[in-house]
C-alpha cells in the first residue's frame, strides 16, 4: 500500500524510553516552566525598574535594556506562551488533539528563526565579528572570541546551531506523532462506537409474534 513520505517518521516512542504522548506532556511542562520563571522576571523588572538599567560607570553611559513599551510587549509574549505550552500539555493529559496544534506551530515557527540565523550566519560570517564588537567592554572573553579565526568561528557557530536545529526537529517530530497517536485514537473509537450502533440497528424482530399467524415475514433489512 503507498502511505505518504512522512508516514514512515511516525513513532510511538521518544527519545528511546517513553510515548510519545508522554514525552509531550513532559516537553509541554518544561517549557511551562521556562515561561513562568521569565515571567517572574519580567514582573520583577516592571516592578522594580533599577533591575534593569546598568550603572553608567559600566558602560560608559546608562544602557536601557528594555523601555516600558518592550518589557510590556515581552510580558504579553510570555503569558500567551504559558497558555500554549498548557493548552499543549492539558490536551495530551486529556487525549484533545487540537489543544496541541498551537504549541506544534509555536514550534514550527521557533525552528524557521533559528533556520534563518544559521543561514545568515552562512551567508554573512562577518557580521558575527560586527556583532562581537558591539558587546560591552566587560562581556566574559570578549577578547579571546574576537581573536579566533572568523572562519573557524562561523564554523563553530554553524555546528552549533545544526546541533540545536537537529535537537528542535526532533521535539517537533514528537508532538506531531502525538498529534497523529491521539487523533488516530479517538477516529478508531468513533468508528467503534458506530459500528457497534450499526450492529444493533441490523437486528431485525423476525421472532416477533405479530408477524408468526399466517404473515408473510417482513423484507430483509439491507444496511446502507
Amino acid at each position: 500500500t503507498m502511505s505518504a513520505p512522512w508516514a514512515r517518521f511516525y513513532s510511538n516512542s521518544c527519545c528511546l524510553c517513553c510515548h510519545v504522548r508522554t514525552g509531550t506532556i513532559i516537553l509541554g511542562v518544561w517549557y511551562l516552566i521556562i515561561n513562568s520563571v521569565v515571567l517572574l522576571i519580567l514582573l520583577s523588572a516592571l516592578t522594580d525598574p533599577d533591575q534593569y538599567h546598568l550603572p553608567s560607570a559600566e558602560l560608559g553611559g546608562e544602557f536601557e535594556f528594555m523601555d516600558d513599551a518592550n518589557m510590556c510587549i515581552a510580558t504579553a509574549i510570555s503569558l500567551l506562551m504559558i497558555l500554549i505550552c498548557a493548552m499543549a500539555t492539558y490536551g495530551a493529559y486529556k487525549q484533545h488533539a487540537a489543544w496541541i496544534i498551537p504549541f506544534f506551530c509555536y514550534q514550527i515557527f521557533d525552528f524557521a528563526l533559528n533556520t534563518l540565523v544559521a543561514i545568515s550566519v552562512l551567508v554573512y560570517p562577518n557580521t558575527i565579528q560586527d556583532y562581537l564588537r558591539q558587546l560591552p567592554a566587560n562581556f566574559p572573553y570578549k577578547d579571546e572570541i574576537m581573536a579566533v579565526n572568523p572562519t573557524c568561528l562561523a564554523v563553530i557557530i554553524l555546528l552549533f546551531i545544526s546541533i540545536i536545529l537537529a535537537f528542535k526537529g526532533y521535539l517537533i517530530s514528537c508532538v506531531w506523532n502525538c498529534y497523529r497517536y491521539i487523533n488516530g485514537r479517538n477516529n478508531s473509537d468513533v468508528l467503534m462506537y458506530i459500528a457497534t450502533n450499526d450492529t444493533a440497528v441490523l437486528l431485525p424482530p423476525y421472532e416477533d409474534p405479530a408477524n408468526v399467524a399466517g404473515k408473510d415475514p417482513p423484507p430483509p433489512y439491507v444496511s446502507a
